[in-house]
């Protein structure tokens, strides 16, 4: 049977270590959705899982996968949504998945397919453990403050939410598709979308405010200071994104990846991100995203979002249609 640790100081996650010849599949879920739900993030070794088991036990859990267009991702079975993480080499900033879109996942999934020797650990950080170590005047600058991302629109993105491709001011302002998590504007001429979330929201499973949104990449990875934006209008002042950061510098710990490693994080909850990698020929590290079947969905989500039903695909940006 396995050997469950539960977290420690410097380590959010359980720990859950095989016995001899035991799989990842022999595992009881009920008790996975359990330590889940009390601790958001859970580390499995030992288990020898490759693709084929881990894609099974990331299935055990989920009704649906999530729409992923972030680029640089390769398939492994990509009709299991199973892909790689991003090709690059360079550090990424704690973020939950797609949260710069309205259909954050509910799940992260990672597996350790082929081990790096150096470098390349995957960083996780507990967002409500973070906004509770926030200077605070910080955590009192966000709370109860919201967050606004504005993006803009092609004329498919548009047919398919609004049912033309160019509409005009009445038919932005009207009712969109059942389920569309945006609304539209005209700027200088453009259409763009917008939704917004609160600045530190609720995870599923947990009843105390955290921090899990796409600023800390924004600024950090992509060097955009106004993505998202306050709710008045203005970027988020910069000496707050510092703070975050350091808090999140702070308290993130790196997963030293072994072979057949499977991390599983409450994506509402945990962020991720990962320390420099060195010899990208080294590491191969699947991803699975997904809604769960035992989700407890935002309030701030529509009923019955289509993000949740199979199938759902808007429209990549142009940008992107001819790579993924």
């Amino acid at each position: 049977m396995a050997t469950i640790l539960p977290p420690r100081a410097g380590q959010p996650n359980v720990l859950i270590e095989a016995a001899a010849g035991e799989t990842i599949l022999d595992l009881d879920p009920a008790t996975i959705e359990a330590l889940f739900k009390r601790h958001g993030a859970l580390l499995f070794r030992g288990f020898g899982a490759d693709a084929g088991a881990f894609r099974r036990f990331a299935w055990q859990f989920c009704e649906t996968a999530v729409f992923n267009e972030s680029p640089g991702r390769q398939p492994i079975e990509p009709e299991h949504n199973i892909h790689t993480v991003d090709g690059g080499v360079r550090e990424f900033a704690l973020h939950p998945e797609l949260s710069r879109e309205p259909w954050k996942p509910d799940a992260a999934f990672f597996c350790c397919l082929s081990a790096p020797s150096v470098g390349g650990e995957t960083t996780i950080c507990d967002g409500v453990e973070l906004v509770q170590a926030l200077p605070e005047p910080v955590r009192r600058g966000l709370a109860g403050r919201r967050l606004i991302y504005i993006k803009p629109t092609w004329p498919e993105l548009l047919a398919y939410w609004l049912g033309t491709p160019d509409p005009d001011d009445a038919q932005l302002s009207a009712r969109a598709r059942p389920g569309c998590p945006y609304s539209f504007h005209r700027v200088h001429g453009e259409v763009v979308r917008v939704f917004s979330r609160p600045a530190l929201h609720r995870p599923m499973f947990v009843d105390a405010p955290a921090f899990g949104n796409f600023l800390l990449f924004a600024r950090f990875n992509n060097n955009v200071a106004n993505f998202p934006v306050l709710d008045d209008g203005h970027p988020v002042p910069e000496e707050w994104l510092q703070a975050i950061r350091a808090t999140g510098e702070r308290l993130k710990v790196a997963v030293q990846w072994r072979p057949g490693d499977v991390v599983m994080l409450d994506n509402t909850r945990f962020m991720h991100g990962r320390n420099a990698i060195i010899d990208p020929g080294e590491r191969l590290i699947a991803t699975f995203f997904g809604y769960l079947k035992f989700a407890r969905p935002d309030v701030e989500e529509p009923d019955d979002a289509p993000w949740r039903r199979p199938g759902f695909a808007p429209p990549l940006p142009p940008q992107l249609a001819g790579r993924l």
